[in-house]
This record gives structure tokens, C-alpha cells and sequence, in this order.
């Protein structure tokens, strides 16, 4: 394959959190150099990439010459300006492509994406007015969620509505932002699919992994989830309708509700993702090596798992805990480099092996 990185070519990317730390060690075990653009100093992907650019990302010099220093761009989170988009995508192949960053940037183009291709999510209505919020309500009913068409994570961005006399209060923590109501599932669980596809179109994806959040921040993923074979079947053909529907090369996360009825789509992630964590110590190729071996044109890894594995995050202060943590059989500690711990802050993650997967 002509677009096929040997190693020695270098990886760009833009973000440099966790993830994009994480996403440097795997470059590098595969014999590639990462180039890390973010604008915060000091963070936690520059202890482990070859070179890093401290930017904003309005800054063309900057963009130009990071540009010129790689063979391939990726991305550790969805919130980058378009502007440095057009800049970079210019100069080199931006893999997962644009439209399906620029879908996963909005929460309504998202919802009107997943529902042409036939997939099911919450009902939900645009919201730019209280009058509009009015209507969403009267059409949807309460309970619902109003949230921020973008820029929202980890709880951040939303406001509940228990009852219709909520609504001022919940469009006025909107902020003047163009937001969109959703109404409440009834949903026995949450699960999530991480999957990922090659420039030669194949597919692989992860067994389905169970959710539990606190606060609105992922709290644990345990594989495997509670599924029934049917179900499991479908959330990865589901996640492979997405992949091809956008043509995608890399890895997504494909987060779903479980519902006597069907599965739902809450959210895709067009990245790496923390419900995909575990696949570090239950699968022999991990989720980074694999969005990896994607963008730089290689054969996909094998996405089986050889373990049930429980992920949780070291949120704030939980970072205490790493010396317990440590003395812990089959407990695998990831940190992030982070020197200060904060309220709702991802310091780390363990990876616990629950068992073995007996071999068929």
C-alpha cells in the first residue's frame, strides 16, 4: 500500500493530554516518532513524544512548521478550530478524516448523521430560545437533558429538566449557546464499543465494555459487558456502519444505551477513548497501537482479548491510592504525569485482570 508509514516516519498530533500521551508510547513501540502540538505547557504527552510544539492554534507558523515535521496528523480530542484544520489538511493527510471530526463536533449533526444511516438514539429537538426550549419540552416531556451542541464533556456543558418550571434556570446555564434537548432513555445500562478501521477499509472492533459513571465522569469499564450474544453482535456491526458510513480510518468509540427495546447511540468519539482503556492489559494489541497502525497505512491488529478486565479511573485525590493500588495481584497502574490533582481531574487508570479468557 503506497500510503503505508515504515517506521522512522513521524506521527503529528494535535492535543497532547493522556491520550495523546498514551498514543506516543504506542508509536513508538511500533518504531514511529510522535510530534505532540498543544498549546498548555508542560503536558502530559511531552514526557513520551519525540519533539513537542507549544502553540496556540492560531499561531500559522507554528501549524506550518509541525506540519512540515510529520508524515501524518491525528488527533487526541474533537475541540480543534477548523481554522487550523483547513491550515494543516493542506499540507498533510489528517486521518480520522474531517467529516467525521466535524460531525462528532456538533451534538446535532451528530444525532441527524446516526439517524440516516438508520440507527436509533434519544428523541431530541434544537434548542436556540427559551421559546424553543419550551416547545422541545412540550413535544418530548420530562424528564430531559439540555446540553450544549458543542464543546461539552465529562458532564460538562448540561443541565437537567425534572420538571417544565426547570427550564429557565437549565437555558440560562446554556450561556447563549445553541444547545439541543434530549429526552431521558430508560436504559438498564450503558456500554461502549471501541472499534477501528484500516485504510484498506477492514474492520476490527473490541468486545463491548460496561459502563459505570459518577458525576458525569466515567467512573469503570468492565468487560465483558452484560450482553446477550444477539446484542453484542449488534453493537459491533453497529460500529462498523458508522466506520464505513464516514469512511473513517482510526479508532472510535461508539457509546450505547441498553434498552429492552434496542440499542441506542448516545455518542460516537472519533478518537481513542477511556471506555477503551482496558484493552492495555486484555487484548495483545491495545487500542492505541491499533488507531496507530491505522493511521499510518498498517494491517489492523488482532481486536480479540485474552481477559475480563475492569478499567478505573484515578479521578482527583483517588491518585492517593497508587501505593495500595500497588501492592494489588493483577493490577496494572497507567498515570498520566499530572503533578497536580484536582476535583473531577483524570490523574491515571488501573487495569484490573478479573480472570483469564479460557481458550475455545
Amino acid at each position: 500500500m503506497t500510503d503505508r508509514l515504515h517506521p522512522g516516519a513521524t506521527i503529528g498530533i494535535l492535543g497532547g493530554g493522556q491520550l495523546g500521551r498514551m498514543l506516543s508510547v504506542a508509536a513508538s513501540r511500533l518504531g514511529f516518532r510522535s510530534h505532540v502540538f498543544e498549546p498548555g505547557a508542560n503536558p502530559p504527552a511531552a514526557d513520551v513524544a519525540h519533539a513537542v510544539t507549544t502553540a496556540p492554534y492560531d499561531d500559522e507558523a507554528a501549524l506550518r512548521a509541525f506540519a512540515a515535521s510529520v508524515d501524518v496528523i491525528t488527533y487526541e480530542f474533537e475541540n480543534i478550530p477548523t481554522a487550523a484544520l483547513d491550515l494543516l489538511e493542506s499540507l498533510k493527510p489528517i486521518r480520522p478524516n474531517r467529516r467525521a471530526l466535524a460531525i462528532s463536533q456538533d451534538r446535532l449533526a451528530e444525532k441527524g448523521f446516526l439517524t440516516s444511516i438508520g440507527l436509533t438514539v434519544a428523541p431530541y429537538r434544537a434548542v436556540d430560545t427559551l421559546a424553543d426550549l419550551d416547545a422541545a419540552l412540550h413535544g418530548i416531556g420530562t424528564p430531559a437533558i439540555l446540553k450544549t451542541t458543542r464543546l461539552g464533556y465529562d458532564g460538562k456543558g448540561q443541565a437537567r429538566i425534572m420538571d417544565p418550571a426547570d427550564a429557565p434556570t437549565a437555558f440560562a446555564a446554556m450561556e447563549g449557546q445553541p444547545a439541543v434537548l434530549e429526552g431521558f432513555v430508560r436504559f438498564t445500562h450503558e456500554v461502549s464499543v471501541i472499534a477501528a478501521r484500516g485504510l484498506d477499509g477492514s474492520v476490527a472492533a473490541y468486545d463491548p465494555g460496561e459502563n459505570v459513571h459518577l458525576s458525569g465522569i466515567l467512573h469503570t469499564t468492565t468487560v465483558p459487558a452484560r450482553l446477550t450474544s444477539a446484542q453484542r453482535t449488534d453493537a459491533v456491526l453497529l460500529a462498523g456502519r458508522i466506520l464505513n458510513a464516514l469512511d473513517y480510518v482510526g479508532v472510535l468509540g461508539v457509546e450505547l444505551f441498553v434498552t429492552p427495546e434496542a440499542l441506542l447511540v448516545n455518542e460516537i468519539a472519533p478518537r481513542v477513548h477511556n471506555s477503551g482503556h482496558w484493552t492495555q492489559n486484555g487484548c495483545v494489541v491495545d487500542q492505541f497501537e491499533q488507531h496507530i497502525r491505522a493511521v499510518a497505512g498498517w494491517p489492523l491488529g488482532d481486536g480479540s482479548r485474552f481477559a475480563d478486565v475492569e478499567m478505573e479511573n484515578l479521578i482527583g485525590h483517588d491518585v492517593a491510592r497508587v501505593p495500595a493500588l500497588a501492592l494489588e495481584r493483577n493490577a496494572a497502574i497507567h498515570l498520566y504525569g499530572k503533578t497536580e490533582a484536582r476535583p473531577g481531574r483524570k490523574m491515571g487508570h488501573v487495569n484490573r485482570i478479573l480472570r483469564p479468557v479460557e481458550a475455545p
